[in-house]
């Protein structure tokens, strides 16, 4: 339906580097059209296409390890990963209730990693925010079949080194996505009358012991005293109360907002 100096003339313009859109805007000619022209000219020539990713762990793109070790410990609470044939879903669950974290969570997922799509899927009480692309597993290679509590979950050297070097940023993750901060009270008599005192504390809660390890073991080396809550239900609960170790808590984390 074309003449062939139209085909040619878009190939041209297609190995320069312009866009499909471009093309078919320039030319007059469907995208569609351009499309199977940039395949047949690939094919023709050998060349093999691969969609651009962004990935810092599979192409020359840089990592922000401060970010990135947040993400993984939002991914590591209240995340987790679908694979599909084509792409991988990352997938971030935030309560309704924290609007900044849900941005956070937003604005990480684009930091790390920003050529693909980032999305919000309301769904009743929280967002999911949620990313599309094939190297997701690449970034977190804590993936697999199953839950995360029902199977081994331990951190690649380049990514204990990352925790290493931002532990406050992995912890925060942690808190934002299956900790809080919490105000407890109690009574006591003072000279025959009943006071009541409040102090702050910070709970987080997993259903993996990998997990819970990797939070403690980040505690230990920031130094924040923690002590195990246990509870009936399978889930482990860890406390953080001693007014020193809160003080760092809210000096490097604070509440959710």
């Amino acid at each position: 339906m074309y003449d062939h100096e139209t085909r040619e003339q878009a190939v041209a313009l297609l190995r320069q580097g312009v866009t499909n859109r471009v093309v078919a805007e320039r030319l007059n000619v469907p995208r569609g059209t351009i499309g199977w022209w940039r395949h047949e000219d690939r094919k023709r020539r050998g060349e093999t296409f691969e969609r651009p990713h962004g990935c810092p762990r599979c192409a020359d793109h840089p990592l922000d390890h401060r970010t990135y070790a947040y993400l993984l410990g939002l991914y590591l609470g209240d995340g987790h990963i679908i694979s599909k044939p084509k792409q991988h879903h990352l997938s971030i669950f935030c309560a309704d209730d924290w609007p900044g974290l849900i941005q956070e969570a937003e604005d990480a997922m684009r930091k790390v990693m920003a050529m693909p799509k980032v999305k919000r899927r309301q769904k009743t009480g929280c967002v999911e925010v949620k990313s599309y692309t094939q190297h997701w597993t690449c970034m977190f290679p804590q993936h697999g079949k199953g839950k995360k509590h029902d199977r081994h979950i331990a951190l690649e050297p380049w990514q204990q080194q990352i925790v290493d070097e931002h532990p406050w940023e992995f912890l925060r993750g942690l808190i934002h996505s299956d900790g809080c901060r919490i105000t407890n009270w109690t009574t006591r008599m003072i000279g025959g009358e009943c006071k009541r005192y409040e102090y702050p504390r910070y709970f987080f809660t997993n259903m993996s012991a990998d997990i819970l390890r990797l939070y403690t073991d980040t505690l230990d080396k920031v130094g924040v005293e923690w002590k195990p809550a246990r509870q009936a239900r399978r889930a482990e609960n860890i406390s953080v109360a001693k007014r020193s170790s809160v003080a760092l808590m809210d000096k490097h984390i604070g509440p959710k907002y």
